[in-house]
């Protein structure tokens, strides 16, 4: 075991290590992840001039432990000259093992960290389905798109389930099959991986395998419809959330502002109701300030003492109008019948005489002919 451990290789970034023989690797990671480091990604790249092997573990003795597991997935897996393995930022040590297939295969191997573009995009789309999710969920142009994207993926998955159907039972193909869900994860990555060769190669089946399982994809979208169920809508809408959600997750590299991005996504999706009641308690005081206030009745002693009060005012300003320069003194005694009762009133002789003010206490003082027919007009009503 302590030899085994020798023969581990450490890898350092940037360094290119070559080799031809099978060899073991491992990287130990002594950098924190900063802030910068948010859409960066850390790889170990693997380059040879013929096929390969190459099983990835988490630490030195996993190396050279016997694990079932690794068995299996090293055949499942497919063999390449060219292969990427991305190394979490937050892992300790990352090991790889490197089996050659054939006696005097040389390969190359080197790590690096970089900017990661497909990250950003994945980030991108997160906060486009998060925050448009509820536009989305009503769109039929999105409903049709993602109703043929989805029939172009799951009918890899129903060709892997009719060829278990018709397969013989004692294949040993068969017992791949069995595996469904994860074998068939497997073939589409196998799929996608080799994408650019298919294309390339096979474009003529590809395109009709297109046009067709999307022409079938559409039909079914089309017979059922976009939704109208207001339930319906509202769960396409969360589901559409929580994929976005977890996109933005999985697009930044450090954890805690990742986390720390959902939850202001979160807060600022959810911002307007509270912004809603602000603004309406807001108007509502604004509103209250601005509307004039009602005035206070006054008593029947302050309306006698305030009427008092402006008729003497108002009779002294007419006084000193009649005094100014600007008042037409000869023709106004002209036009009224006692020109010395007009003097006296403007030298501060009272407005009326005695009498008049004993004819005015009898009709409109207390007892008088005015107020008896007030009440009794309020006791017909």
């Amino acid at each position: 075991c302590a030899g085994a451990r020798e023969s581990v290789i450490p890898l350092h970034e940037g360094h290119v290590y070559s080799h031809s023989d099978s060899r073991h690797f491992c990287y130990t990671n002594t950098r924190i992840p900063q802030w910068r480091d948010i859409w960066t990604r850390m790889q170990i790249r693997v380059n040879s001039s013929q096929m390969i092997r190459v099983i990835q573990v988490d630490s030195e003795e996993e190396l050279e432990k016997f694990n079932m597991w690794n068995i299996i997935s090293s055949f499942l897996k497919e063999k390449l000259n060219d292969t990427s393995i991305d190394v979490d930022l937050y892992s300790k040590k990352t090991c790889l093992k490197v089996e050659l297939l054939e006696v005097g295969t040389k390969y190359h191997i080197v790590l690096f960290r970089r900017f990661d573009p497909k990250l950003f995009l994945v980030f991108f789309l997160g906060l486009l389905l998060f925050f448009c999710g509820d536009v989305l969920s009503r769109s039929q142009l999105f409903y049709y798109s993602a109703g043929i994207s989805f029939g172009l993926l799951a009918s890899l998955l129903i060709l892997v389930y009719m060829m278990s159907k018709v397969m013989p039972r004692k294949s040993p193909v068969y017992f791949l099959l069995v595996g469904g869900w994860s074998f068939s994860l497997y073939l589409l990555q196998l799929i996608f991986k080799n994408l650019r060769e298919i294309c390339k190669s096979y474009w003529q089946y590809l395109l009709g395998y297109l046009l067709l399982m999307g022409f079938v994809s559409f039909g079914v979208c089309y017979r059922y419809g976009p939704l109208e169920n207001e339930r319906s809508i509202n769960l396409l809408s969360w589901v559409l959330q929580f994929l976005g959600l977890l996109l933005m997750y999985s697009g930044i590299q450090i954890h805690p502002i990742a986390l720390a991005l959902v939850v202001i996504a979160i807060c600022t999706k959810n911002l307007d109701y509270p912004m809603q009641w602000a603004f309406a308690a807001y108007r509502r005081v604004q509103s209250a300030r601005l509307q004039p206030s009602l005035p206070r009745l006054l008593t029947e002693e302050e309306y006698r003492v305030q009427g008092e009060v402006e008729t003497r005012k108002a009779l002294e300003e007419l006084r000193s109008y009649c005094r100014s320069p600007d008042f037409s003194a000869w023709s106004v005694v002209s036009r009224i019948q006692s020109p010395k009762r007009f003097a006296d009133f403007v030298g501060g002789a009272c407005h009326i005489t005695p009498n008049e003010a004993s004819d005015h206490e009898q009709e409109y003082g207390l007892g008088g002919i005015f107020e008896d027919l007030l009440f009794e007009e309020e006791e017909d009503d």
